[in-house]
């Protein structure tokens, strides 16, 4: 059986969260992957908790818990009912876990997430040559905006009609007498 027939790319792909600024995949979602209960994966874990440092893996705090449950929809399924906070394992965690469950799924399993992973960085990489490519386009624009401002700026003055000499007001005081302004 290939990899792809025990669990669909698509289906590790959509349980693949950013938490803390990292990709990571919930405790009951890699439950489902590897089809045991999530309190099994959990307990394989505990057994080994000096294979899973703080940058495998983390306990999601309440205020995490709470945004996802409404990103996702509250009491939805698996959720309504979870009395912990569940635990959130990033790539090298997920990677860490191929030595904690035993099995032939487990292998398959942890084969088909790292490869979701790793499509998801490739994917993140031509985004970001994608977008930097866009910063310089729009760099360039914006100077051209500039310039062309500086153009229009430049031919108002010339088309402008020079300013009107104001007649002077008050008097203007003369040798031989004192004579009005304009006249």
């Amino acid at each position: 059986m290939s990899v792809n027939e025990i669990v669909p790319n698509e289906r590790i792909e959509n349980r693949i969260l950013l938490i803390r600024g990292q990709k990571v995949i919930l405790d009951r979602d890699l439950a489902i992957l590897y089809d045991v209960a999530t309190r099994d994966l959990n307990k394989a874990v505990s057994r080994n908790l000096t294979r899973f440092p703080v940058d495998f893996m983390f306990q999601i705090t309440r205020d995490e818990f709470t945004n996802l449950k409404f990103q996702f929809g509250t009491s939805s399924s698996g959720w309504g009912g979870t009395r912990k906070l569940p635990y959130a394992f990033t790539e090298q965690g997920i990677a860490m876990l191929s030595s904690v469950l035993r099995g032939e799924r487990a292998v398959q399993v942890n084969i088909a997430i790292m490869r979701a992973f790793v499509k998801l960085r490739e994917i993140l990489s031509a985004h970001k040559e994608l977008a930097q490519m866009l910063k310089e386009l729009e760099y360039k624009i914006e100077t051209h905006d500039e310039q062309i401002t500086a153009i229009f700026e430049a031919i108002n003055q010339l088309l402008a009609p020079p300013p009107a000499t104001k007649r002077k007001i008050g008097f203007e005081v003369r040798e031989k007498g004192v004579k009005y302004a304009g006249k």
